[in-house]
């Protein structure tokens, strides 16, 4: 059997400190940890950057790797940094190494590393070895040479390498959620198919059980399946919230693809222990080609933003009509005085408090009391987009409805009124990598940290 201990979803989103010392108690094999994802959208990956503050992060951290060091067990985290790029592995590595010095620890400390070089990818492409999957832009050389970072979704294989370092802590680039916690299991024989669906079940932590902010769960592998218990005393997994998590994040509820194979859960059962425990059996792991995902990110532009705040009544009941000729009056601006082709920009008046999040899907008809307009304009250059911010800058202040009547003045919340967001960032790469051996395109180091 081997016992997995999972604080949270993610480095940064907190954890049950109480229920974290409980799980330690009970004595786990492992602390496995995720890092991020792409949920917050490319520019983490792009940048090479983490989405969470160094200071939570660190906080946070400090108190995994004193538990770690309580419990004797190995740490683990995947996708460090937000986005798992190189970059952000060294990161974490440098918070380490500090909480090491501060609390007296000495750790052996292996580090994945997931980056791609562009010439290894387009080399994988010439061999035929890179697949789409659906929806995937079209590549080339040159596509892949515009990424900033491309990263490959390690897999169990690669964080078991790792563990078998002897390391008292694993920091891993991008990895799938579910490696981390599926790969011990599955080095010391636990049934595939448990290992794998059980690793699904546990990437978010308490997510699948009734009080998804308490954080922690623990989940035992064994040679039929898994059992999973959260460990704050007023969270419970039911077959429900533990079935129910095959839907997350996932476009088939009974099959889960990895490096490797997939997993197939249309067999399973899920069955309640007591109160608070599921115990799920009948899950399969089909294996097939070994592939890796690969995430590209690449500049798609610079941006400008501005905002400005409607309250007078009359605007604000035609807040539609307004945005709209603002837009289209500054879109002619753009094209007229800038030189640019309208395929070169984008223009966006988004009404805050007004179909901002759905636009014309939103089937609500209340007219709120404010409004506020946030322009965004998306131009080649920086130079071009701040250019354009302020060609937009005076019909927020005071463009008026009709051309007979007074001059109206909005408010700005700041001045200047334009930010300069700098560059925009896209996901360019949606594909997968055929390896031939599963360490081919990761690169695995060993750190001695805090020993003077």
């Amino acid at each position: 059997m081997t016992r997995v201990l999972i604080p949270t979803g993610a480095l940064g989103l907190g954890y049950d400190r109480a229920a974290l010392s409980r799980g330690i108690a009970n004595r786990p094999d492992i602390i496995a940890v995720d890092g991020g994802s792409t949920d917050s959208g490319p520019s983490y990956l792009g940048r090479g950057v983490s989405k969470y503050s160094r200071a939570s992060t660190k906080a946070e951290w400090r108190g995994l790797m004193q538990a770690r060091a309580e419990a004797g067990v190995p740490l683990v985290i995947g996708t460090a940094g937000t986005c798992g790029a190189d970059s952000a592995v060294d990161w974490l590595l440098e918070i380490t190494r500090e909480i090491a010095a501060e609390t007296g620890q000495t750790l052996r400390v292996a580090t994945l590393k997931s980056g791609q070089s562009a010439a290894a990818v387009k080399a994988a492409l010439a061999e035929g070895r890179i697949a789409p999957l659906f929806p995937a832009p079209e590549i080339s050389d040159a596509l892949i040479d515009a990424c900033s970072n491309i990263v490959a979704l390690a897999g169990a294989e690669q964080i078991a390498a790792a563990l078998a370092t002897g390391a008292d802590i694993v920091i891993a680039g991008r990895t799938t959620d579910t490696a981390i916690i599926a790969a011990l299991p599955l080095v010391n024989g636990d049934h595939p198919g448990g290992c794998w669906h059980g690793a699904k079940i546990g990437e978010c932590g308490a997510i699948a059980t009734t009080q998804p902010a308490t954080g922690v769960i623990q989940i035992d592998f064994d040679a039929t399946g898994f059992t999973m218990e959260p460990m704050a005393l007023t969270a419970a997994a039911t077959p429900y919230t533990v079935s129910a998590h095959m839907l997350y994040e996932n476009s088939d509820p009974f099959v889960l693809y990895e490096p490797g194979g997939h997993l197939d859960v249309t067999g399973a059962s899920y069955t309640a222990l007591d109160a608070r425990r599921v115990r799920v059996e009948g899950s399969e792991w089909i294996r097939g080609a070994y592939t890796v995902k690969l995430e590209g990110a690449r500049v798609a532009g610079y941006q400008t933003v501005a905002l400005a705040l409607l309250r007078d009544r009359r605007y604000v009941c035609h807040a539609r009509e307004w945005a709209a000729d603002v837009q289209a009056r500054v879109a002619a601006q753009i094209v007229e005085r800038m030189g640019l082709s309208p395929d070169d920009f984008t223009l966006e008046l988004r009404l805050i408090g007004m179909d901002a999040t759905l636009g014309p899907l939103e089937n609500r008809t209340t007219t709120p009391v404010e409004v506020g307009v946030l322009g965004i304009v998306t131009c080649p250059t920086e130079a071009q987009a701040a250019e354009a911010g302020k060609m937009l800058n005076p019909y927020l202040l005071h463009h008026a409805l009709t051309e007979d009547e007074p001059m109206p003045t909005f408010a700005f919340p700041f001045s200047p009124a334009e930010m300069q967001r700098g560059a925009l960032y896209e996901f360019c790469l949606n594909h997968v990598m055929r390896l031939d051996d599963p360490m081919s395109a990761f690169r695995l180091d060993v750190h001695e940290v805090g020993h003077g």
